[in-house]
C-alpha cells in the first residue's frame, strides 16, 4: 500500500498546523504517512535500509571525506575490538561485521545512488552515518526532509568552503554560528527571517575536537579556526558576480561560503534535529586563490584525514557527555507535540 500524497505536510513540524475544534492535537512531528514515504527515500536515495541509520549523522560534500571514512571503517572492523563498533554498512546494503573480512567487490552495486550512506554501527545506536550529500542545497534539503523522521540526535556538516577574508589561509576551519541563508531552498518552509541560532553543546564539542585533534591553543587556535557566519548559496558560479556580492558579504561579516551549511542548519531547527557546522577553506576566491587542480589535489592530501577525525571526535565528545543535554529547547515550539 502506497502513502497517500494528499494526507503529507509539515505543517505541524513546521508551525503552521492549525487544529480543527473538538479534534485530538497531534501527538507527534510527522504523520505516519510522511514516515512511510520518508523511510522508502531514504534507501532510494543512499542505497541503505532505514535501520542501519546511526543517531550521529555527518554530511559531507565532497567524495574525498567518503574514501577516509570507508578506509577506516573497514580498518576498524578488521581490528580485534573495532572501537565500539559492531559493523560497518556501505550502499547495496554490503555489511562488514566486526572480525570478518572484507565483502568481495562482487558484492558492491555497480553504480552508487545519488547521497551515498555509510554508517558505522554501535548496537546502542549511537555509532555514526556518513552521507554525501554532493555540492548544492537541493539535496541537503532533500536528505534532512527525510532523515529527520528518525530522529538523530545530531547532524553535522564537514565539508570545504570559500573563504571570504584575506587573513584565511587555505586549510583554516571555519565553525559557523551563523548563516546567511541564500540558498532559497526552505523559504517556503522556514521563512528567511527566522533566525537559526547556534547550539552551544555542539559548538563547545566541535571546538573541542578541533583543539583535541590539531593540538592548537590559545591564539594560534583563533588564527586557525575562525568562529562567524558563513553564506550558503544556490549559485554555483557565485564567483562571476563577486563584485555585486561584496556588499551583502560585507554588511554580512561573513567568514566562508559554501552551497549547504545553512539548509542543513536551517532544517535541523526547522524540524527539531540539533546542528552544527565544520568546514575547511579549500579556495578564496576573492583574493584570488582559486582551486587550481595541482593546489587543490595538494590541499585534500593534507587537509580531509584530519577534518575527518575532527569531524568522528565530535561525535564521541557529544556521545560521551550524554545525547540528553543536546536537545535545545531553542528548537521547540510553544506548542510543541508530545513526541518530537
Amino acid at each position: 500500500m502506497l502513502p497517500e500524497l494528499s494526507r503529507i505536510d509539515d505543517s505541524i513540524a513546521n508551525g503552521t498546523f492549525e487544529p480543527v475544534p473538538g479534534e485530538a492535537w497531534p501527538l507527534s512531528l510527522f504523520p505516519a504517512e510522511r514516515v512511510d514515504l520518508a523511510l522508502q527515500r531514504l534507501y532510494h536515495y543512499t542505497g541503505t535500509a532505514p535501520q542501519h541509520f546511526q543517531r550521529f549523522v555527518l554530511f559531507t560534500n565532497y567524495q574525498r571525506y567518503v574514501d577516509e571514512f570507508v578506509a577506516l571503517g573497514r580498518s576498524l572492523m578488521a581490528s580485534s575490538d573495532g572501537g565500539g563498533y559492531a559493523r560497518f554498512v556501505e550502499p547495496g546494503e554490503v555489511v562488514q561485521e566486526l572480525g570478518a573480512a572484507e565483502p568481495d567487490d562482487a558484492a558492491r552495486p555497480r553504480a552508487l545512488p545519488q547521497m551515498p550512506a555509510y554508517h558505522l554501527v554501535r548496537e546502542d545506536k549511537l555509532g555514526v552515518t556518513l552521507v554525501n550529500i554532493g555540492v548544492g542545497p537541493s539535496n541537503a534539503k532533500t536528505m534532512t526532509d527525510h532523515l529527520a523522521v528518525l530522529r538523530p540526535h545530531c547532524w553535522l556538516m564537514i565539508g570545504h568552503c570559500g573563504g571570504l577574508r584575506r587573513s584565511q589561509q587555505l586549510g583554516d576551519y571555519v565553525l559557523a554560528h551563523a548563516y546567511v541563508r541564500d540558498d532559497h531552498v526552505l523559504d517556503h518552509d522556514l521563512p528567511p527571517w527566522v533566525p537559526v541560532p547556534p547550539i552551544a553543546e555542539i559548538q563547545v564539542a566541535l571546538q573541542e575536537a578541533v583543539a583535541r585533534v590539531t593540538g592548537l591553543s590559545g591564539g594560534e587556535m583563533k588564527t586557525r579556526m575562525r568562529t562567524g557566519t558563513v553564506v550558503s548559496t544556490d549559485d554555483r558560479n557565485w564567483e562571476l558576480k563577486s563584485k555585486s556580492l561584496y556588499a551583502r558579504f560585507n554588511q554580512s561579516r561573513a567568514i566562508a561560503i559554501d552551497m549547504e551549511s545553512a539548509t542543513v542548519a536551517a532544517n535541523g531547527f526547522r524540524l527539531r534535529v540539533p546542528y552544527g557546522t565544520l568546514l575547511c577553506v579549500s579556495d578564496k576566491p576573492l583574493h584570488g586563490e582559486l582551486k587550481l587542480r595541482g593546489m587543490a589535489n595538494a590541499f585534500y592530501r593534507q587537509r580531509v584525514s584530519q577534518h575527518m577525525s575532527i569531524g568522528l571526535e565530535a561525535v564521541r565528545i557529544l556521545r560521551e557527555n550524554g545525547v540528553e543535554q543536546l536537545h535545545s529547547r531553542k528548537l521547540r515550539s510553544f506548542d510543541e507535540p508530545a513526541f518530537r
